[in-house]
């Protein structure tokens, strides 16, 4: 892999999240020198910067763990490097709010609502759609790979950022023209480099013996019939950006401060200790004194007979307790308010505010959502619109289109039942029983409950449901 130096003044280069782009597919194939070139440019100079936000995400903070330059001269001194996980913090809260409640689906035609049902559980939709989110927090996109099995099977995998991309074409609209994904056995020194390209119509298979210098070697092909290029990417927002990326700087800065502090702590108790005076001891003496965490200090007599003076004290680097500690709670806060995210564990934001108190704590975090419903509603859309190509193909649905979806998202936040409930009764409303049964978070089929509470009554009553059904019929007979 080429090693990329960083430009001054920025992290990542300019070139770690740029769309490639090309006229045509066919123009593609017939230059294999851009293809191989397009997969070198994305392991040279974006796979760093995706490198960089998914080693954040695990806590291996880059730049606290690889700056070596604090005590290189002084190895006697302390040298902590603490990391704090914001960006998992970050994701987490963020992916939690968007998806912590399913994405609903649904279809005005009940023949491709159920196809869809089918479709999503098959593929467990819920956590794949979850993990989704997840990369588009971390890398700022994301991807699924669309493909039949073996068992003729309408499936969908998660594909990393890491190993793959898309292309598009140069014209206003940006269609995708192909998707790529390419690996190696790491484990296996010496696996070839492979690399799958998936077009429109075709998947083509290549191998190349060094990933150094990208050499593409055609392998095999074979059909599809999805109708488009079946990589779908998925957006974070129009840059591409994952959620913590802009806070990077801070986050650094919050673990250098955070280190130094540690090292202030343990360097004090090895702090320099300073004897004045005129004394009959030698070092050994004093070593084994200090040792013992007693200083016991025997003066000479001076040149008139009078007994001499001594003493002793530490010598350590004064700490400014508050000064430190102020500088690390502005950080702490600017990480959360450039991320959108609230800080739970501060005083203000306790459960005893009221409803809308707390959404303009969230209003942040809530422009943020829009943009990402937004744009992953167009790429879901885009995911049953190439599966309904192929169940058409297949027959498994027959005239069927799945443009017209109803996709719904559901913000996973707590709600003051109570109050909205109280409010309403004030009002002198009514509710349902089956309303009053769907708020309660241990009730997940309320018709299926009030069904069983029917049941329940009739058998204590000795009811038989159907007499007065029974008695009805008998009378109009006798008349």
């Amino acid at each position: 892999m080429a090693t990329i130096t960083k430009h001054k003044g920025r992290r990542f280069s300019k070139m770690a999240n740029e769309h490639y782009r090309y006229e045509s597919a066919e123009a593609l194939f017939k230059n294999i020198r851009v293809l191989q070139e397009f997969i070198q440019h994305h392991m040279s100079y974006q796979r760093p910067r995706l490198d960089e936000l998914d080693d954040y995400y695990l806590g291996d903070n880059t730049m606290i763990l690889n700056d070596r330059e604090r005590h290189q001269a002084e190895d006697h001194k302390a040298d902590y490097r603490a990391t704090h996980n914001y960006a998992k913090y970050v994701s987490q809260f963020t992916v939690g709010y968007l998806v912590g409640n399913p994405i609903t689906i649904q279809h005005d035609d009940d023949n491709i609502e159920e196809k869809i049902t089918e479709i999503n559980l098959l593929n467990d939709t819920d956590a794949l759609n979850s993990d989704l989110i997840l990369d588009l927090s971390i890398y700022g996109r994301a991807y699924e790979l669309l493909y039949r099995n073996e068992r003729d099977e309408n499936r969908i995998a998660l594909s990393s950022p890491l190993h793959t991309f898309v292309i598009y074409d140069d014209t206003v609209e940006q269609k995708p023209i192909a998707g790529v994904r390419y690996y190696q056995n790491e484990m296996l020194p010496g696996s070839p480099f492979k690399a799958k390209v998936y077009t429109d119509t075709e998947i083509i298979s290549y191998e190349s013996e060094s990933n150094a210098v990208i050499t593409l070697i055609e392998q095999e092909r074979e059909p599809h019939y999805f109708g488009g290029v079946p990589i779908n990417e998925y957006s974070n927002n129009r840059f591409r950006q994952g959620d913590y990326e802009n806070v990077l700087s801070l986050i650094d800065l919050y673990d250098a401060a955070q280190s130094d502090t540690a090292n202030y702590m343990s360097d004090l108790n090895d702090a320099m200790l300073l004897i004045k005076g005129n004394l009959e001891m030698d070092d050994e003496e004093t070593a084994e004194m200090k040792k013992s965490n007693i200083l016991f200090l025997k003066t000479q007599l001076d040149a008139e007979g009078r007994e001499g003076s001594a003493d002793a004290s530490y010598i350590y680097k004064q700490y400014d307790v508050s000064g430190v500690e102020s500088y690390k709670n502005r950080l702490q806060q600017d990480i959360h308010k450039f991320t959108n995210t609230p800080d739970l564990n501060d005083e203000h934001f306790s459960s005893n505010q009221s409803g809308e108190s707390m959404k303009y704590k969230l209003f942040g975090l809530e422009q943020v959502r829009v943009i990402k419903e937004r744009l992953f509603k167009r790429s879901l859309t885009n995911r049953y619109r190439l599966l309904a190509n192929l169940m058409n193909v297949s027959s498994e649905l027959t005239g069927g289109a799945m443009d017209e979806l109803i996709i719904q998202f559901t913000p996973n936040l707590p709600r003051a039942v109570s109050d909205e409930v109280e409010m309403f009764n004030s009002l002198g409303g009514q509710l349902s029983e089956e309303t009053m049964l769907s708020l309660l978070s241990f009730i997940e089929d309320p018709q299926a409950e009030i069904d069983r509470l029917m049941t329940e009554r009739n058998e204590a009553m000795n009811v038989n449901p159907n007499r007065d059904y029974l008695e009805d019929t008998e009378e109009e007979d006798n008349g």
